[in-house]
């Protein structure tokens, strides 16, 4: 039974050993799937969370330095040479004139003193526990501009995963059609019903066709790469993507988004240059605290020995304690101009960061109607891209059936075959800009 028990507790251990990717190497992801994968285990989001614990624990750092603080100190002397002083010998009732040599105290000594300490008034204190609520903000609002870099990322790389497994898939058709053409066509030459010219101008068409398969293929590995170091797993997992580009582009269209009410205060970009705002404004504080005074007190109690050998450990040892309460008032009077031009500097940081926030907002601004305008011409562009793309097979079609009928020439439905591939690429890449564009905007915008 007991063996039974063990077997039981290795292998749920082993169980618990899996990590979340190996999870994922066996998981399909959606689009949303994989941003809320990544919002996770992305590199730069764990750090993010940890930046807000920093900034949690710096904040408590600042508050308790006002706070009562104890120190002990314990100290041991060994005189190895004592020193020596000369009185007057008529003190002992010698000669006057004369002088005596005299060693004061004993060699070994011993002090120990506990500290408490604690600060009454200091301007620069009440201040700097102000701002520990604005580090706090900067620290979200860091994490918040963190998510959403992540949530791109890992949205353009996901589109350009499916970007090259379509290409892929679109070549090696196109290679298999031109393949079976230039078959044909090398029978027909050597049935002397051809020219030479048609097989040739088919074998550069094919070998464009195989360079770009090649690279589709590389590019298809790198890409899901990619895709895997946003999410925050090892390159090498062989993530899989659910959805399709097309279904993708669909789900990303949505005209209701260009008419969104717009908040700026919900930008991230606006709310860090508020952040900035909010640093000068207590720095510039901060430099007008310093012509403060500052109070502190402090109360001591130590306790000194005193021997020829070291015997402090013995219960006979004597011990005389001592107590002292305290004061420390710093006033500052005169530092030449320092202080001042210190104020008057961070008082100018303080203006800039003012204007930085109105240059912002107009930024904010402009990149919003940008976005819109990239949205609505990527979604413009699409829907182009899907028409042009049925002309050109169409027409591709058409130069077939008169090439293989003798109509058209090698030349004719080289040109068209070109066309098509042309419409080909553009018809995915259109479809990738309507996924990216509108995350361009989602971010801008931010809304909740």
């Amino acid at each position: 039974m007991r063996n039974h028990f063990i077997a039981f507790v290795a292998i749920f251990m082993v169980a618990l050993g899996f990590s979340q990717e190996e999870m994922a190497q066996s998981s399909s992801f959606t689009l949303d799937e994989a941003i809320t994968f990544a919002l996770e285990n992305n590199y730069k989001a764990i750090n993010a969370n940890r930046d807000i614990v920093d900034a949690q624990k710096q904040k408590w750092e600042t508050i308790a330095t006002g706070l009562p603080q104890i120190n002990g100190s314990v100290s041991y002397q060994n005189q190895l040479k004592q020193p020596v002083s000369v009185i007057p010998a008529e003190i002992f009732g010698g000669e006057p004139g004369t002088f005596v040599e005299v060693v004061f105290g004993q060699p070994q000594t011993v002090n120990a003193t506990a500290t408490l300490s604690q600060q009454i008034f200091d301007g620069s204190y009440i201040v700097g526990v102000q701002a520990t609520k604005a580090f706090l903000q900067y620290s979200a609002n860091n994490k918040e501009k963190t998510d959403i870099e992540v949530r791109k990322a890992v949205t353009e790389s996901y589109g350009n995963v499916l970007l090259a497994q379509e290409s892929v898939a679109i070549l090696e058709k196109n290679k298999a059609n031109l393949e079976k053409n230039l078959f044909e066509t090398e029978k027909i030459y050597e049935n002397g019903l051809g020219d030479e010219e048609s097989v040739e101008q088919l074998q550069i068409t094919l070998s464009s066709i195989e360079n770009q398969l090649k690279n589709a293929i590389r590019l298809q590995d790198i890409t899901l790469q990619m895709l895997n170091l946003n999410m925050g797993i090892s390159v090498d997992s062989p993530t899989k993507l659910s959805e399709d580009l097309n279904d993708l582009a669909q789900k990303q269209i949505d005209l209701q988004l260009l008419e969104a009410e717009f908040n700026i205060e919900n930008n991230v970009d606006f709310k860090l240059v508020e952040n900035l705002n909010q640093q000068r404004y207590f720095e510039h504080k901060l430099a007008k605290s310093r012509a403060l005074p500052t109070l502190n007190a402090f109360i001591n109690y130590g306790s000194s020995a005193f021997a020829d050998t070291f015997n402090f450990l013995n219960s006979d040892q004597q011990w005389f304690d001592s107590s002292i309460l305290g004061f420390d008032l710093s006033i500052p009077i005169f530092s030449s101009g320092k202080r001042s031009a210190s104020t008057a500097r961070a008082k100018i940081a303080l203006e800039k960061a003012k204007t930085q926030k109105l240059e912002a907002e107009e930024q904010i601004r402009l990149q919003l109607e940008s976005a819109k305008s990239d949205y609505i011409l990527a979604i413009e562009q699409y829907q182009t891209s899907q028409e042009n793309l049925g002309l050109a097979e169409r027409i591709e079609n058409k130069n077939q059936i008169k090439y293989s009928e003798g109509i058209a020439s090698s030349f004719e439905l080289r040109q068209a075959q070109t066309q098509l591939y042309d419409a080909q690429k553009g018809y995915l890449q259109s479809m990738v800009e309507v996924i990216n564009k509108k995350t361009n905007l989602e971010t801008i915008l931010n809304n909740e």
